[in-house]
């Protein structure tokens, strides 16, 4: 985690970032619409590239499907409602096994060789967890749905404006 002013951000992996990228964005497509690596790379601004190697494990891991020739490009696996957050940030290098990693070193804590962080640090892997296998593909996409009615439309869900130059 990274402290910015008051308020504290979680800080993913690089990979497990950039799988939530895109499958949130292909999450806003209709199901049978296969979009282009390319056209992928644009949306989320992830670099073509690295995402080549992000699509690759997200196929291999059975969330996404890859199809070749005309008409051909990326479609999500199954359903959106049925892809939890968990199941993409594990796909990304973010997996239950990194979260059992010391802060201290000491290889993996658990309760009979626990390190003074142990008890909290269980708390919020527990919170992390619990997050990660509730909310899926779908939730993203239905809290995008409600900013652009309240804010106005959605033009790229995964895309911020720069701010002016001063």
């Amino acid at each position: 985690m990274i402290r910015r002013s008051s308020t504290w951000t979680l800080q993913l992996p690089q990979t497990a970032e950039y799988a939530l990228r895109a499958l949130a964005y292909m999450a806003t497509l209709p199901p049978d619409q296969a979009v282009k690596a390319q056209d992928l790379s644009h949306a989320t601004s992830v670099p073509v590239h690295y995402l080549s190697k992000v699509m690759r494990r997200l196929v291999t891991s059975g969330l996404v499907l890859s199809q070749k020739g005309h008409g051909g490009g990326f479609l999500l696996a199954r359903p959106a409602a049925k892809i939890s957050l968990g199941d993409v940030l594990a796909a990304g290098e973010l997996g239950p096994t990194q979260l059992d990693r010391c802060a201290f070193g000491w290889g993996k804590c658990n309760a009979r060789s626990p390190c003074p962080l142990h008890g909290s640090f269980s708390q919020l892997k527990e919170l992390v967890h619990a997050w990660a296998t509730r909310f899926t593909l779908a939730d993203v996409h239905d809290y995008a749905t409600q900013m652009s009615r309240r804010e106005g439309p959605l033009v790229q869900l995964t895309k911020r404006p720069r701010p002016p130059r001063s």
